[in-house]
């Protein structure tokens, strides 16, 4: 890349022509999708960055052509976050390539193969910058996800409850941990209950993970009890060996709540007006 005529083939261009023919080579979804005024703003930047950099005549991999993959990067980002596709997404980039052959008119040249071969390298930048921040996007998405799965309530004064549901992973378990510590500071309580009403089941894994996460409360001053304890789970515990050693255990939330209270200080009694 970078002969003279290749720069020169490139700089008698004219830049309204090959935009018009540029946005009109776009997909249907992206023009729909994004502003005339914002499309227009940033095929102008890229088009412009592009054409300083083939007038460097250095290739598109040099130093020449870091503004063109900067606005390429921002780009790939807006639309992975806009949730654009990577086809729509890199096929923006190649539809460059039939703009400047549409204004330039001719087909065959040396010049014009080696233009195709810089648009190439550009568009494969495109993806590839694309499914990076598509991964981080969805890395994201799935740590937020963890921390709304993840909910630790006040019950009482002092009685924080961790309802669990789902799968325990190692994942999952510390960011239970972080977040049960973290309120158990905020909130100066002494007493939290980890259901686990609905855990599917519980293996020695989950068993070692929430065993983990009592001793975590612990040395933060805190006494955890486990509820949720079914019928299944309990043959499965026993099955299995698992010790919760000194560790309460209740069946259900309520159970848990009433130990909690009563170890609180609380009477939980029904008023004789209630009594059968």
């Amino acid at each position: 890349m970078g002969s003279a005529g290749y720069e020169q083939l490139v700089a008698d261009l004219d830049e309204t022509a090959v935009l018009e023919a540029w946005e009109r080579n776009l997909a249907g979804s992206v023009r729909a999708q994004v502003a005339p005024d914002q499309l227009r703003a940033e095929l102008s930047a890229l088009y412009r960055a592009f054409v300083a950099g083939v007038r460097s005549g250095d290739g598109t991999r040099s130093n020449s052509f870091d503004e063109v993959r900067a606005l390429l990067s921002e780009l790939s980002t807006s639309r992975a976050r806009r949730g654009f596709s990577p086809t729509e997404t890199a096929s923006s980039v190649f539809a460059l390539k039939d703009a400047l052959f549409e204004v330039m008119g001719v087909t065959g040249s040396s010049d014009q193969l080696e233009l195709s071969r810089a648009i190439d390298d550009l568009g494969l930048f495109t993806f590839e910058r694309f499914a990076a921040a598509r991964e981080a996007v969805i890395l994201n998405q799935s740590e937020q996800l963890l921390e709304l799965s993840t909910p630790v309530v006040k019950l009482w004064d002092g009685i924080l409850a961790v309802p669990l549901v789902g799968t325990l992973d190692s994942a999952r378990t510390l960011v239970v941990m972080e977040t049960l510590l973290q309120m158990l500071v905020d909130t100066g309580s002494a007493h939290a209950i980890i259901d686990i009403t609905g855990v599917a089941a519980v293996d020695t894994q989950v068993a070692q993970h929430l065993l983990k996460t009592v001793h975590a409360a612990r040395l933060m001053g805190a006494e955890c009890i486990i509820s949720g304890i079914r019928p299944q789970i309990a043959q499965t515990v026993v099955a299995l060996g698992i010790e919760f050693g000194d560790i309460a255990t209740r069946a259900t939330l309520a159970d848990a709540l009433r130990h909690v209270l009563n170890q609180a200080g609380y009477d939980v009694v029904l008023r004789p007006d209630r009594a059968s």
